[in-house]
Formats: C-alpha cells, sequence, structure tokens
C-alpha cells in the first residue's frame, strides 16, 4: 500500500474547525475542497514527520490547494471557523 493510503489521525479541535469551515463552503465548490484537502492536509503532517493532521496542515493546505480567485472567501471561512491562518500564510 503506498504510503500517501496510511490513515494519519486529525487533530480534534483542528478537525472540528475543518468541518465548520467545509459546511460554510458554497455548495458547487465543497466537495472539491473536501477532497483536496483530505487528501493535502495529512501529506503535509506526514512532511513535518507528524503522526497528527493539526491546524497548519489544514491551513496550509487550503493555501496551496485553492485557486488564487477564492482567496478573500477563503480568508473569511478560515477566520469564521476560528483559524489562525495569519501565521501560516504564504509570504
Amino acid at each position: 500500500m503506498p504510503d500517501t493510503q496510511i490513515k494519519i489521525e486529525w487533530e480534534p479541535t483542528a478537525r472540528q474547525k475543518y468541518e465548520k469551515m467545509i459546511t460554510k463552503i458554497p455548495l458547487f465548490h465543497r466537495e472539491i475542497a473536501k477532497i483536496v484537502v483530505d487528501k493535502k492536509a495529512p501529506m503535509l503532517a506526514r512532511e513535518r514527520g507528524a503522526d497528527m493532521v493539526q491546524e497548519q496542515d489544514i491551513v496550509r493546505a487550503f493555501f496551496s490547494e485553492v485557486p488564487m480567485a477564492f482567496y478573500s472567501l477563503m480568508i473569511r471561512l478560515l477566520q469564521e471557523a476560528g483559524f489562525d491562518y495569519k501565521k501560516y500564510e504564504p509570504k
């Protein structure tokens, strides 16, 4: 089984914020966002050598996978969900 298929746990508070944010994404984009972030966040956690997906992995996944056309919406939703996104925002 490839490494990308190995399940990795999600930190419960980070998962809660993520689920809250996903429900606020417009329906048309919700499934796409969920697919790419569900895949990218665990990859980022593994790259850090972590055994759990944390807030930083979720935020970085959104930044790397969401098109710039949706940047302002993404920022608003990250804030509404309670993510401290600023420290993970690409410079």
